[in-house]
């Protein structure tokens, strides 16, 4: 069904190789896969694509308009790129790049580069607070634009390291849910490449040749939490290839009676059965 020639300007001069045709069916299909898992289609709604200029929003983009091209996703696509502001932001690439690619798109910019500089203590990390402030204005433009739902691309990685991340340092079992409600109760939010490993992403916009934009321009980046989990997890995979894949699995495949949550699961009615031939067996 992929194997047809390119059927969007997104896909202009994608390689050939049968290595790439694998990649790219492989992206699609685990896509799809998420977006039905997870109930993510509304028919005719309008979805705000969030789009950083990394590697990983420019595969989610790539994904998703595909899947819309073949009528597997009958929802309007708006592309969004939020500047904050960030010294050596290129600002003419992405809306070049969306232009000439005729995707719908709104830059929108938002210096809370500034207001992060000035609320973070020196020596602590930008992420969170960037984080915090990134996602009210994407609210805010969804609302805007009419959109339903804001759609992100984190992938598999990054649901894997904020597992550990969790669960090392802030004592909970928990991870970015592929869909979720905001805490106003307007828009959803999405994560259709749930099931993507990083290492495709990186390949497919390596061999698409996308104009990638770094993450580390706040130079925030070096030490983060998320840095030592991703170097553990590597580790593992190079000692045991495929631990990512298994411990994502993990994740799909929860058992609330064999953790140790009283509000997942209702231990205090747990009840033998009394009536049970094998428990008379044993008090005759």
């Amino acid at each position: 069904m992929l194997d047809s020639d390119e059927i969007h300007p997104l896909f202009a001069g994608a390689p050939s190789s049968t290595s790439f045709k694998k990649l790219r069916k492989r992206i699609i299909r685990q896509t799809r896969d998420a977006i039905e898992t997870y109930g993510m289609i509304e028919r005719g709604a309008r979805w705000l694509v969030c789009l950083s200029g990394g590697k990983d929003s420019y595969t989610l983009l790539a994904a998703l308009t595909e899947l819309q091209w073949r009528g597997l996703l009958p929802v309007e696509i708006l592309a969004c790129n939020l500047d904050q502001g960030q010294p050596g932001f290129p600002q003419t690439v992405l809306p070049e790049f969306l232009s000439a690619m005729k995707v719908p798109h709104r830059i929108e910019y938002q210096d809370t580069y500034s207001i992060v500089k000035s609320k973070v203590p020196a020596g602590r990390t930008y992420c969170a607070m960037c984080s915090r402030l990134r996602r009210g204005n994407l609210y805010r433009i969804a609302r805007e634009e009419g959109c339903s739902a804001v759609v992100l691309g984190h992938h598999r990685d990054d649901m894997l390291e904020t597992f550990f991340m969790n669960l090392f340092h802030g004592g909970k079992l928990a991870s970015m849910p592929a869909k979720l409600v905001n805490d106003q109760g307007d828009l959803y939010v999405y994560r259709p490449l749930a099931h993507v490993a990083e290492l495709d992403c990186e390949k497919f916009a390596k061999a698409m040749k996308y104009p990638i934009i770094p993450c580390d321009l706040c130079g925030s980046q070096d030490g983060l939490q998320r840095q030592q989990i991703k170097r553990m997890l590597d580790g593992w995979e190079a000692n045991s290839p495929g631990r990512r894949n298994v411990i994502f699995k993990a994740l799909t495949n929860g058992n609330p009676s064999h953790l140790l949550d009283p509000d997942m699961f209702d231990f205090k009615s747990l009840s033998r059965d009394i009536t049970n031939p094998c428990q008379k067996a044993k008090n005759p």
